[in-house]
């Protein structure tokens, strides 16, 4: 039997990196989607009111997405919805449970990137029933709308890659 005041495990200082970093994206992502909402109340114009920032290149435009990355398979039902937010929520668990194990730097903050991102999500769409896009880049060639969440689960999968193709598996 354990002494009631047993030390419990710490919490490797790799994950605590990590998950400051997925707290820092939610921050960012929650407090930009308010900032749009209600600061600038872009939503007020409808879907497509836009805010010209460095016309064309970049502009701030409303969009609700209903689906998943750049607007495939739109979730339309509740039911559809309900499934978008446990299998987001279901990734970030899986990639919280891994991030205790990380062995590098790169490898814990790529994991907080999209768990970071993913909850960001997953907030909009309890709360609304779609995810809050805004940044616009379309004069730059790129078609999508896209947001701070977005961009950092991106932004991690890519840092994953790099760090795999440094370090490989087994690597050290």
């Amino acid at each position: 039997m354990r002494p009631m005041f047993a030390r419990r495990r710490k919490i490797p200082p790799l994950a605590v990196f990590g998950f400051a970093i997925a707290l820092a994206v939610l921050i960012a992502d929650q407090a930009s989607k308010f900032w749009i909402l209600e600061g600038l109340d872009l939503d007020a114009g409808g879907p497509g009111s836009r805010v010209n920032v460095l016309d064309p290149w970049f502009n701030l435009t409303m969009v609700w997405n209903r689906g998943v990355s750049f607007g495939m398979f739109q979730a339309d039902s509740w039911w559809q919805r309900g499934l978008l937010i446990t299998i987001s929520l279901a990734v970030s668990g899986f990639l919280a449970y891994w991030l205790f194990s990380a062995e590098r730097r790169m490898q814990a903050a790529a994991f907080g990137l999209i768990i970071g991102g993913a909850v960001g999500n997953v907030i909009d769409r309890f709360l609304y029933g779609a995810v809050v896009d805004f940044f616009d880049f379309s004069g730059l060639w790129f078609p999508y709308v896209f947001n701070v969440a977005d961009a950092a689960i991106s932004i991690g999968v890519a840092v994953l890659i790099l760090d795999l193709v440094l370090h490989g598996e087994g690597k050290r």
